[in-house]
């Protein structure tokens, strides 16, 4: 299946800024591709786009098919890179069958789904019934597109959700979600005299996507910095500055903090930081092995944060469950609820803010664990606040978009696709509860280190993915 198509799209989508919360070039490059083509296109209020192509000759009495892709993408890149992601253009090669962005994120998740269904509505040798096209905004930030979605926006009563990451899988259930965000107030007090400041760092963590790896037992920088600091408070050190991690739903790659020291001290908390570099450095050797410590002088010219702040907050980044909690009883080897410590920022007005992002397939489950991750941090001193949220989507066994498509894959490849759920989060857990009669499953082709510099697309697995779309589109 020839799939130039679909990655000469991708590779315009490359082009236009898209970042959480600011799709506005995205949309209008949406528009655009409708118009050019006349095709129905219409914009609710919160910037989800419904592109609409009428059924090919035949098709007419089949049921219409919605293609669901988010429009957004995670912007993440290598610390030190000059890359603005609100006008550059990712910057990508072709390298052993996959498609790499090495510096940034790729925006294959989920631009390779958008292209693809941008790419059908653009051929006319496509046999497709009435096709229904819908681009979420902001998914990556907590599903704001889907959950302002209002009936009526598509009429279709089958859903395509086209942002799974695993060709030859077919999701039919995925975990929900909430962020809990303790936010810690300090005060400052005077810098001791003749300290002499340092800037510590931890580096060359994979980070990943924290519900797609967060079973793989990876390096979580803002939970080792916080290792760290709670052994440098307890040498003398003063904390002057904290920072780790971004995204809410991406694994910390990597941390920083700048310590007073006082002068006396300086080699000793520069050689501790060292011995604990090398047990880093040897507990990750199999899933980090590109991990790094650096410490280097730096000038620092205000006051500090309070000792029992600074204690607070690293005691509260040490103590702070991370990590998968449970696995599913129900389904073998599916992770049911885990928890992510994604970041740790200085904020105006003497603020430093937490942030976590809990995950479950078990609604009850995601909600305690929330308290359990909000307790830790109220015991701190810390004000916490949680998000909304948004539910699980639980399987359903009996769907026939289900059947069609294992039908189609079989008929293509000749072997048995493997139907799952998974722990990372879908709009279709939103979508169950505002379209309850809608039918719905998820695939897409392979990506790797989605939601982290060096993101990836297999192009073998996209022909594949691509192929059995269209098969679907055309059996159902």
């Amino acid at each position: 299946m020839n799939t130039d198509r679909v990655l000469s799209i991708f590779k315009e989508i490359t082009c236009v800024p898209r970042e959480s919360g600011h799709e506005e070039k995205i949309i209008e490059y949406l528009k655009k591709f409708a118009a050019d083509r006349k095709l129905e296109c219409k914009v609710d209020k919160a910037g989800n786009v419904l592109i609409v192509k009428e059924a090919t000759k035949g098709y007419e009495n089949r049921p219409a098919v919605v293609l669901q892709s988010h429009s957004d993408m995670v912007c993440e890149k290598l610390p030190g890179v000059d890359f603005d992601f609100s006008k550059d253009p990712i910057k990508y090669e072709i390298e052993d069958g996959w498609m790499i962005a090495k510096q940034t994120t790729l925006g294959a998740d989920c631009g390779i789904g958008m292209a693809s269904s941008l790419a059908i509505l653009d051929d006319p040798a496509v046999e497709h019934p009435k096709v229904e096209c819908l681009f979420t905004v902001s998914e990556e930030t907590g599903l704001d597109g889907a959950r302002a979605l209002k009936p009526g926006f598509f009429s279709a009563k089958t859903l395509l959700n086209l942002d799974d990451e695993d060709e030859g899988y077919f999701c039919v259930g995925c975990a929900g979600g909430m962020d809990t965000v303790g936010t810690f107030t300090y005060t400052l007090k005077k810098t001791l005299p003749g300290a002499v400041f340092t800037k510590f760092s931890i580096g060359g963590g994979q980070g990943g996507h924290s519900g797609d790896n967060i079973g793989d037992g990876r390096m979580n920088a803002v939970q080792q910095i916080g290792r760290f600091l709670n052994i440098a408070l307890s040498m003398g050190a003063d904390l002057c500055s904290i920072d780790g991690g971004n995204k809410r739903n991406a694994i910390a790659r990597d941390a920083s903090i700048v310590l007073a020291i006082p002068s006396r001290s300086e080699s000793k908390v520069v050689k501790a930081f060292n011995a604990f570099g090398q047990e880093l450095m040897d507990e990750f050797a199999v899933t980090d092995p590109d991990v790094f410590v650096d410490a280097e002088p730096v000038e620092w010219k205000k006051d500090v944060i309070d000792l029992r702040t600074a204690k607070a907050l690293a005691r509260t980044l040490v103590g702070m469950p991370h990590g998968v909690m449970a696995m599913s009883a129900d389904i073998e080897g599916l992770i049911e609820t885990s928890t992510n410590l994604a970041s740790v920022k200085m904020e105006p007005r003497h603020r430093i803010r937490v942030g976590t992002m809990q995950r479950s397939s078990v609604n009850s489950q995601r909600i305690f664990l929330s308290q359990r991750v909000a307790a830790v941090m109220e015991l701190a001193g810390a004000k916490v606040t949680h998000s909304d949220g948004y539910p699980g989507w639980k399987p359903n066994m009996d769907s026939h978009i289900k059947d069609v498509c294992v039908a189609a894959y079989k008929k293509l490849f000749k072997k048995e696709p493997v139907v799952r759920a998974i722990h990372a989060g879908l709009e279709c857990g939103l979508f169950t509860d505002k379209f309850p009669d809608v039918d719905m499953i998820a695939f897409g082709p392979t990506l790797r280190g989605v939601h982290a510099p060096g993101e990836k697309l297999d192009l073998a697995s996209l022909d594949r993915f691509y192929s059995v779309l269209l098969e679907v589109l055309k059996t159902i």
